[in-house]
């Protein structure tokens, strides 16, 4: 069996992991990227689009940034819709700081290539993935490419592998605490070259249920709106999404909603979902291998940057010092972030989601709504949790 070295192992080649393998590699520590798909698949995977100032500097730190900074549409503000009415949060006055609007396509793309132009490896098409003696200061990933089982040693193992991925599920289960609330309901999202029908992305709450309209580019649209669970794609032809999109949507937003071929349609579950701690031994686990939120927050890929930026910079500490105590503080200032962020992103998810047929419930929500567009201590909260709060 074959057997190779290497200081870092990342489990999973997707954003987090090219991410972390990216900065890691320009501080000059080696990695070495397992990753079950193709290329291919990775990147042509449809995810978030909308990035918060740190995951900007963050890309850029990493020597990846430069399309995004020609490309990216810098948002100052978001606007909530609710009872025929229009609410600007001033993103930017209210909290110091802009979002930027770049698809996660884009972003795999660009930290692909630069990883790839730096030297970096990823391993392709890797089966049967096993993490091994993770409680040793020598852990093993091992797995299969084309027939022949290959072993991987390694200092440190981060699991950067999603939800479904290996990392987590290799914790032996006395030893992480799961905490999950599945939502009862999904998302349907269409995505299609027609233009935006706003320049910033709106949230509308409506007795028929949720509707967002966000975007790519000036010229591609993602849209939403909130759909039962296990109801099938094929009940919803182009024909009909676009008209519940317009029903959902205050009268001058409808009227500019422009239909057009779907490019991609599919439905997502909504979960809540933190595992505590982040680290088991000599793995590390980021992303969504750790915690999954609904995205009416935006927080998902936004979670995933926050946990890399925290650590890498206690992996570089660590070769650069000897020290481990960025290390042994990785998990407690990740899941920091994580519960507020997950805080955020179920608060506005019950606040903006047609929850039951009940009328007190619907009333209740456009009375915070009204709330909310009358004070403007309630709009900065909002705002300084939309675009980010503060590392700690």
């Amino acid at each position: 069996m074959p057997m190779t070295r290497t200081q870092v192992a990342i489990v999973g080649a997707g954003p987090s992991g090219l991410l972390l393998a990216q900065l890691l590699l320009r501080s000059g520590i080696a990695t070495c990227v397992v990753e079950q798909r193709t290329r291919a698949y990775v990147e042509a995977r449809i995810r978030a689009g909308l990035l918060e100032q740190g995951t900007v500097e963050l890309l850029g730190e990493a020597g990846a940034g430069q399309r995004l900074q020609a490309e990216g549409l810098v948002h100052d503000g978001i606007e909530l819709a609710f009872a025929e009415r229009v609410h600007r949060i001033d993103l930017k006055g209210l909290a110091g700081a802009s979002v930027t609007v770049y698809g996660q396509t884009e972003i795999q793309k660009d930290l692909t290539d630069a990883h790839l132009a730096a030297g970096g490896t990823i391993v392709y098409e890797a089966g049967n993935v096993a993490l091994e003696r993770l409680d040793t200061r020598v852990p093993r990933v091992s797995y299969t490419q084309h027939g022949t089982r290959h072993e991987l040693e390694c200092d440190f193992v981060a699991g950067c592998d999603g939800f479904h991925g290996v990392s987590r599920r290799s914790i032996p289960e006395d030893k992480v605490a799961l905490h999950e609330r599945i939502y009862p309901f999904g998302w349907l999202g269409v995505l299609a070259d027609v233009p935006p029908v706003a320049d910033e992305l709106v949230y509308a709450n409506h007795v028929r249920g949720f509707a967002l309209c966000s975007m790519r580019s000036r010229t591609r649209s993602r849209y939403y709106i909130q759909c039962p669970l296990g109801e099938p794609v094929d009940d919803w032809p182009d024909a009909r999404f676009w008209d519940e999109l317009r029903a959902r949507l205050p009268a001058p937003y409808a009227a500019r909603v422009v239909p057009g071929p779907s490019i991609e349609k599919s439905i997502a579950p909504l979960r809540s979902f933190v595992a505590e701690p982040m680290r088991y031994g000599q793995l590390f686990l980021a992303g969504d291998a750790a915690h999954i939120v609904p995205p009416t927050g935006a927080k998902g890929l936004n979670l995933a940057a926050a946990d890399v930026r925290v650590l890498s910079r206690a992996i570089i500490e660590h070769y650069r010092t000897g020290s481990a105590a960025l290390l042994d503080e990785y998990s407690a200032r990740a899941l920091d972030r994580v519960w507020k962020a997950t805080r955020f992103s179920w608060w506005f998810t019950m606040l903006m989601h047609r929850l039951s047929d009940e009328v007190l419930a619907h009333r209740l929500q456009l009375a915070e709504l009204g709330y909310i567009a009358e004070s403007r201590a309630a709009s900065q909260a909002m705002a300084e949790n939309y675009v980010g709060l503060p590392f700690r």
